[in-house]
């Protein structure tokens, strides 16, 4: 069986990031979404590794064994980009494939947007691309779906991230179950008065991709870190939006695989943007749906994430 390795590395950006590794080859980034962690890519580190690549799954700013800065305005998405081409150096390489999912996947799209010369292919899944909005955000998000809605209650100061860590195992094991393909799909509107997690039912059993093990495992990897980091990303929407002006509606040049789920709530909500990103992805080699899949696409399916990335990776 392929090891698993982990050390620290520097990225260029200044950030000392955790790293898991596995394999020698051409180098694949893998960049973790909302709430996990590198733990989320296990299975692919092995199955890549044993293709002949070189994985690397970071934990991200704010996540997990990386740690991070105090100040919210320091999770930006030019950031996020800076930590992920600032790794490719002191990981031996010029250039990677770039795979994202759920948060990652705007990492990885802005990654292969922003530093073209940087990104052989870039790999997205749940999230496609989406070109930057006419207008920021968060208030058109309030809009079209309240105040209760999550990425609007996530602005506020302190509270999100201690309703997550109040129990870290129950807010993994709702999230991870609701939102996958075993799950509910709930709405992620907060009822008035109540919190985030009041949505996401506690499963009275796990879905056989999903372990105890598995949840123990998430709440070790966030140890002291917790959830004020993650929450961070969300703070900052519409500065990204602001950060972004010079990239308005810029092509994504390099070849690019999307894989989604057919039970997703992110990715079927979003079926108008995916059936026409090739307008700002020109070079999207295929898009792969998984019948039953959730949100957690690469921990639900894994061998069939796998075989589409090697497939992709190989095509290169």
């Amino acid at each position: 069986m392929t090891e698993i390795t982990h050390r620290f590395v520097r990225s260029d950006s200044g950030l000392r990031m955790h790293v898991a590794e596995a394999g020698e080859g051409p180098l694949v980034l893998l960049l973790h979404g909302f709430p996990e962690c590198w733990y989320s890519w296990r299975h692919q580190l092995v199955a890549l590794a044993e293709a002949g690549f070189h994985a690397v799954a970071p934990d991200q700013r704010g996540y997990a064994r990386t740690g991070g800065p105090a100040e919210a305005r320091e999770y930006s998405l030019l950031h996020l980009v800076g930590d992920a081409v600032g790794l490719l150096r002191p990981l031996g390489a010029d250039r990677a494939v770039v795979a994202g999912h759920d948060w990652g996947a705007p990492v990885a799209w802005a990654t292969a947007q922003m530093r073209p010369d940087k990104v052989r292919g870039v790999i997205g899944m749940s999230v496609p691309h989406r070109p930057r909005s006419s207008r920021p955000p968060v208030e058109s998000m309030r809009r079209l779906f309240g105040d209760g809605y999550y990425m609007v209650r996530f602005q506020e100061p302190d509270a999100p991230e201690a309703e997550l860590d109040r129990d870290r195992a129950a807010t993994f094991r709702r999230m991870l179950y609701a939102m996958s393909g075993d799950g509910p799909a709930p709405a992620l509107v907060s009822p008035e008065g109540g919190g985030f997690l009041d949505v996401l039912p506690d499963p009275e059993k796990l879905p056989a991709w999903l372990t105890a093990d598995d949840i123990a495992t998430y709440v070790e990897e966030y140890g002291d870190s917790g959830f004020t980091g993650p929450v961070n990303w969300y703070r900052n929407l519409d500065r990204n939006w602001e950060l972004t002006t010079a990239w308005h509606r810029a092509p994504i040049g390099p070849p690019a695989l999307f894989i989604a789920g057919d039970r997703d709530i992110v990715s079927v909500g979003a079926g108008q943007v995916i059936d026409s990103m090739t307008d700002f992805v020109p070079n999207l080699r295929e898009t792969v749906w998984l019948e039953g899949c959730g949100h957690w696409l690469q921990q639900e399916r894994p061998a069939e994430v796998n075989d589409a990335m090697i497939d992709f990776l190989r095509a290169l």
